[in-house]
């Protein structure tokens, strides 16, 4: 997970006998795209197609059904350039610039601590990117590497004309559904087309993007993975470590395990409740099992032994040196006392703050409209993080955009989240009885959903444009329960800011220094959903008593099939039998380094070109939270040519495969 500034080429080389070229860094890194709702693309054509998996854009391919077509049941090809459907939610951002601004954030906080310091944060990565950001067409984020030993300025191209090429079917992108995620052998075709699409009105012109390879990745081929990972904690302190066993990751667990009861419950209530929950419920059921995999990892206790050896080993470094010692005195104990002060605040944080208590659609659109009321007016270095200009084109596409919300499902989840507040905070607490006063959650989430009219976009469109004046007129009933509950809600979120995330940031940022004053930069940085690039190898692994095969085939796939769900195949690949050799690759095994936020990244070989699509990990791979095992840990992907003899054979996607083969190398 190297930033592409500090790819260690060398070491490729004396590893791999390859050694990467700064045009070759480029030509990845432009190629690479993120989108913005946490994963992983890249352009795979001059004419702006972009390569990702289902699994990130299937809340579009959800958005554009219907129950009269349903192409998350059927699947979607565009056949001509007009067919392709804008997705309402995606946003693609291709990074084009990186510029080291330490010595400006860490200037603005010298001497800070507290509230203070966040506060000076705060502003001044406010101002940093209100000084990048020039216009709509730019996105730019101050990222925090080493936990704040390193501040970079990310200067995006954003694009917000995002279109649907194609999508195959949801049951073929998930085949072997929960009881295969996260494992291997897999068969699924985990993968989605769209094309970017320019301001004129036209597929946008691209000079880099990624050919396809003509051969396919073999066994013990150099690959690389270039995409956006989302986090990992492997330069943690052991108290934040034991925080996230002891006390954060029970608290999600249950909260997802209860989730996925009362979805699941839901959907099978009638074939159109489970269209519309399908989605959602799968993306509870992989993070339920993710986390759960983090958590089984945090219990092993080597783990955690061999990260208290390692804090013990750079404690006695900095104490054998004065100048560290003393700039680092007391930072440990300090984020101890912190996280330690969060334990009964985290749940009265999750529930009223971080959206536990409201997950429902229509109340975060009635919260961000009430927030942008209040902050928009004030100076940009002074609003909420989320409210700056920065980030102003990502809330108005979020605000405005045109994308159906289901009436039916809004009103069992603030049910859920209702009866959640009061379940975890007591019926006599001031923030539930804000909430419900005297009415039963359902009765409130009925009278809630059926009352409001910001299903409309130009009702919200009106609010956002109004700015306070029409936010404190409107009589709407979720934005009223949103201003009703604001004061309270980021009362919460100030105490904890101040209290908690401002003293593990200003005291991780004096340990992230004290570490990289004494072991330099030889490994990268933690993982912040920010574009990276790792290489590994086209490689299986031994699991018990048997050795895992790096490469599953369509025979196995078909092998696989068993009629019933999860693990029937579609129509379409039925039909298909025969049409593509048995022995084809479909998905691929490697040893590059990837977390969540890797999903959508492209597998590409020596020569730049695509081998695969990455798209999950294995068991072992959930422990890379916190630390990557090469003897196990394993990124998943689909294979590229599999992938490309499926487009051809299987869904019959002639004008794509046209084009992926036009620019093939």
């Amino acid at each position: 997970m190297w930033t592409y500034d500090a790819f260690p080429r060398e070491a490729v080389k004396a590893a791999h006998g390859f050694e990467p070229s700064q045009d070759w860094l480029d030509r990845v890194r432009l190629s690479s795209v993120r989108l913005a709702g946490g994963c992983s693309a890249s352009f795979v054509s001059p004419e702006g197609l972009v390569m990702t998996n289902h699994h990130c854009i299937r809340s579009c391919v959800e958005d554009l059904s219907s129950p009269k077509r349903d192409y998350l049941a059927t699947g979607f090809f565009a056949r001509e350039p007009k067919d392709e459907l804008r997705c309402p939610k995606v946003e693609a951002n291709q990074l084009v610039e990186m510029t080291d601004v330490t010595a400006r954030l860490q200037g603005a906080t010298k001497g800070l601590e507290g509230a203070a310091f966040n506060t000076a944060l705060n502003a001044e990565m406010s101002r940093i990117e209100g000084e990048c950001a020039t216009g709509p067409e730019w996105r730019c984020d101050v990222v925090t590497l080493f936990h704040g030993g390193r501040y970079q300025l990310y200067k995006y191209r954003r694009f917000q004309d995002v279109r649907l090429v194609f999508a195959p079917e949801f049951s073929m992108a998930a085949f072997g559904g929960d009881a295969d995620n996260f494992n291997f052998p897999r068969y699924g075709f985990d993968a989605a087309f769209l094309r970017v699409w320019d301001t004129t009105g036209q597929p946008l012109k691209t000079d880099t993007y990624l050919p396809w390879a003509k051969e396919g990745a073999k066994e013990g081929d150099l690959v690389f993975v270039s995409g956006h990972p989302g986090g990992t904690e492997r330069q943690s302190t052991v108290a934040e470590l034991e925080f996230q066993r002891e006390v954060a990751l029970p608290y999600t667990l249950l909260h997802l395990a209860e989730m996925r009861g009362m979805l699941r419950e839901y959907a099978s209530g009638s074939p159109e409740r489970w269209r519309t929950t399908r989605a959602k419920l799968r993306s509870v059921e992989n993070s339920l099992k993710a986390l759960r995999g983090r958590h089984q990892a945090l219990a092993e206790p080597s783990l955690l032994a061999g990260k208290r050896q390692a804090e013990a080993d750079l404690r006695a470094k900095v104490n054998a040196a004065p100048a560290l010692k003393a700039t680092t005195a007391g930072a440990w104990d300090a984020m101890a006392r912190a996280l330690e002060s969060y334990r009964p605040l985290l749940a009265s944080y999750r529930l009223k703050e971080a959206g536990d208590g409201f997950p429902s659609e229509l109340f975060t659109l009635a919260r961000q409209l009430v927030r942008a009321a209040d902050e928009l007016p004030k100076p940009n270095a002074e609003r909420l993080r989320e409210y700056t200009d920065g980030q102003l084109p990502g809330l108005r596409q979020q605000l405005l955009r045109e994308a159906p919300i289901t009436p039916e499902l809004e009103e069992r989840l603030l049910t859920f989240g209702f009866n959640k507040l009061r379940e975890t905070l007591g019926a006599d607490d001031a923030f539930v009885r804000e909430v419900l006063g005297r009415e039963a959650p359902e009765d409130l989430a009925r009278a809630l959903v059926k009352g409001t009219r910001l299903f409309d976009v130009k009702e919200r469109k009106r609010l956002f444009e109004g700015g306070a004046a029409a936010v404190a007129a409107s009589k709407d009933p979720m934005i009223l329960l949103a201003r009703r509950v604001d004061g309270l809600s980021r009362e919460v979120r100030t105490r904890y800011e101040d209290s908690v995330e401002s003293v593990l940031k200003k005291n991780g940022e004096l340990l992230a220094k004290a570490r990289l004053a004494v072991y330099g930069t030889t490994g990268y940085p933690d993982a912040t959903f920010t574009l990276r690039l790792s290489y590994g190898m086209v490689k299986g692994w031994r699991e018990d008593t048997k050795t895992v095969a790096p490469l599953t085939t369509f025979a196995g796939a078909y092998a696989r099939h068993t009629g019933k769900e999860p693990f029937r195949l579609p129509d379409t690949w039925l039909k298909a039998r025969g049409k593509v050799p048995d022995d084809t690759p479909l998905d691929v095994a490697t040893t590059n380094d990837i977390i969540g936020g890797n999903s959508g990244s492209p597998l590409v070989d020596r020569e730049g070109r695509v081998v695969g699509l990455i798209f999950d990990g294995n068991l072992p791979s959930l422990g890379g939270r916190y630390a990557y095992v090469p003897e196990t840990n394993r990124a998943v992907g689909v294979h590229g040519e599999g992938l490309l003899r499926a487009l051809e054979h299987v869904y019959g996607a002639g004008r794509l495969v046209k084009e992926l083969r036009e620019h093939q190398r």
